[in-house]
């Protein structure tokens, strides 16, 4: 199996941004081993001279409503394939965002309705859609929709999504490991499947044995651990 680990960037204020456990009013400018700056295009150079070959970004300001950084990341996205989570809503979100990265990441998070999640499996190409089912504190997360795990599993049987995330944001920059109860559910559902949250070096023989293909990794990356 080729595993892949991907890079993560949290942007705010056009800056690459860290901090933890999804507590975003307390993120910092990240200070990285691939830079001595915190600006994200420079970073992003970094990371793909390094080897990588796709970055996951958060688009901070897009989540929260208060603004983007969109400019800069289709920037980045010139320089190396970008997954994007910019908070999508709904499918009139996706439109405005759909070409500024080679994926969109529709999260449980954000999303308006599973009417929206239907709509926009239904609208936009699956192989530029990727579902993040994001994790709080062991419960599923979402502002808008009541989830439980089971619900995850039938929605994804349902929609087939060609790529899944499984995000614990609990363990975001904590090099805490993951949950492998989590893991678990979604193996051996037709989808890659990529894993991230507190993710460490000791983990992935691990998860790669239970079938997981790719790696969100932060932390650990910025700070050379790998």
């Amino acid at each position: 199996m080729n595993i892949m680990i991907i890079p993560v960037l949290d942007l705010k204020n056009r800056l690459a941004v860290s901090g933890k456990s999804g507590m975003r009013e307390t993120y910092k400018p990240l200070k990285t081993v691939f830079s001595n700056s915190s600006d994200p295009l420079k970073i992003a150079e970094a990371l793909k001279h390094g080897g990588y070959r796709e970055l996951y970004i958060a688009d901070l300001d897009s989540i929260a409503k208060n603004g983007s950084n969109l400019e800069i990341i289709n920037k980045i996205n010139s320089i190396i394939p970008v997954m994007l989570d910019a908070g999508i809503s709904n499918s009139a979100d996706l439109k405005k965002v759909f070409n500024k990265a080679q994926k969109i990441i529709v999260a449980t998070e954000t999303l308006e309705s599973l009417e929206e999640l239907d709509l926009i499996f239904s609208q936009f190409s699956n192989h530029s859609l990727v579902l993040s089912v994001d994790i709080m504190n062991g419960e599923v997360l979402s502002k808008n929709l009541k989830l439980d795990f089971n619900d995850i599993i039938e929605l994804i049987e349902k929609i087939k999504p060609s790529e899944v995330i499984v995000l614990d944001i609990t363990g975001v920059g904590t090099n805490s490991g993951f949950n492998r109860n989590f893991i678990e559910g979604f193996c051996g559902l037709d989808t890659q499947l990529t894993v991230g949250g507190g993710v460490t070096k000791e983990n992935i023989e691990v998860l790669t044995e239970m079938g997981v293909q790719n790696f969100l990794v932060g932390t650990a990356i910025h700070s050379g651990k790998f």
